[in-house]
């Protein structure tokens, strides 16, 4: 497959702060994309080139993550997802559509909730609804995520965010927000059920999150309730990707995975 070149980028007064956008490829329905926890737009690999084969994408770093700096404001996830959401207004994209990857796929639902009325379409990827969902050791990590800052410090994650943030130093305070976030009780299936827009989910065989959680997910979109039919009668406008032999950190990058919801942003 051939991919996409041509990288724009620039900064966007949003929420007292300037956030940091690249936009890549013309056309289709603009899919405004976010990173993972501690990430930024690079953490996608290829994955934003194919998508912008046939449609213009245009990836954020969200509030202290990259190229966006800080400000003095909590982490919150409304908080992120109308951040979200004003991107769409200052970019004039009309009603986008919207794909998240972990902590950016609750970020994207939270939006979906909050604005649907800037959303047509959602993509989900590697992220619950509720908090409960992720598994045991998953969330007793993020309890400790303010605990973690040497090792986080030396993972790759710093060096890409060190490699561009405007103050490296920023580092311990994005750490400090995070785990302040993670450890934030949520549960928003009945908001997923008021859901009007095509949702799709993806995650991983290997996820965070069970198997189980992704069916009851799916289900509280309307999915997965019934024997579809030979004329599709049963058929949901939404739809669910399990990427084999995959995890949770894996998935971001994953090739499959613009292979996977092209067909659904179509």
């Amino acid at each position: 497959m051939r991919a996409s070149t041509t990288v724009r980028s620039g900064l966007l007064p949003v929420h007292g702060m300037q956030m940091y956008y690249e936009s890549r490829g013309e056309g289709g329905v603009p899919l405004v994309v976010v990173h993972g926890g501690f990430g930024l737009t690079t953490m996608f690999g290829d994955v934003l080139d194919r998508l912008a084969l046939d449609r213009r994408v245009v990836a954020i770093d969200l509030q202290g993550h990259g190229r966006t700096a800080d400000v003095d404001r909590p982490f919150t996830w409304d908080g992120f997802a109308d951040d979200v959401a004003a991107v769409v207004g200052e970019l004039d994209l009309g009603q986008a559509d919207l794909l998240g990857y972990s902590l950016g796929g609750s970020t994207c639902l939270r939006a979906a909730i909050r604005h649907p009325e800037r959303v047509r379409r959602l993509v989900v990827v590697a992220a619950p609804c509720r908090r409960e969902a992720w598994y045991p050791e998953l969330r007793k990590g993020m309890d400790g995520i303010a605990d973690s800052y040497g090792q986080l410090r030396a993972s790759p994650l710093y060096t890409a965010y060190a490699a561009v943030a405007p103050d490296v130093d920023g580092f311990a305070a994005l750490v400090a927000k995070t785990g302040a976030l993670m450890s934030t009780p949520y549960d928003w299936s009945d908001e997923v059920r008021a859901l009007a827009m095509p949702v799709m989910l993806v995650y991983g065989d290997a996820d965070g999150v069970s198997p189980a959680h992704v069916a009851e997910f799916f289900g509280l979109l309307g999915g997965g309730r019934r024997d579809g039919g030979w004329d599709r009668s049963g058929v949901t406008p939404h739809r669910l990707a399990v990427l084999p032999g995959t995890t949770h950190y894996e998935i971001g990058a994953d090739p499959r995975l613009a292979e996977a919801v092209l067909p659904f942003l179509e």
